[in-house]
C-alpha cells in the first residue's frame, strides 16, 4: 500500500534514471561511487556531499525497491 504508487511506474521509466544518474558523471569517477565511498569512510559530513548522495541514489533505491517488489508479487 505505502509504495503502490511505484507499482503504477513502468519499469524502463525507473531505469534509465537509475543509470544516467548512478554512473553520471561517467569520467572520472560517479558521484554515487564517490559517496558511497566517502560514507564508508566516515568523510561525509558536507551538505552538498549529502544532497548529492540521494540525489544520485534515489533511482537506484527506487529500482531496488520496484524489483523486489515485483518478484513478492
Amino acid at each position: 500500500m505505502m509504495f503502490a504508487w511505484l507499482d503504477r511506474i513502468p519499469l524502463h521509466m525507473i531505469v534509465l534514471p537509475a543509470l544516467l544518474l548512478g554512473f553520471a558523471p561517467f569520467v572520472p569517477e560517479p558521484h554515487l561511487w564517490e559517496k558511497l565511498k566517502m560514507l564508508a569512510a566516515g568523510s561525509l559530513t558536507r551538505p552538498i556531499d549529502i544532497f548529492d548522495l540521494c540525489m544520485h541514489g534515489t533511482p537506484a533505491l527506487l529500482l531496488v525497491i520496484k524489483l523486489l517488489r515485483g518478484e513478492r508479487g
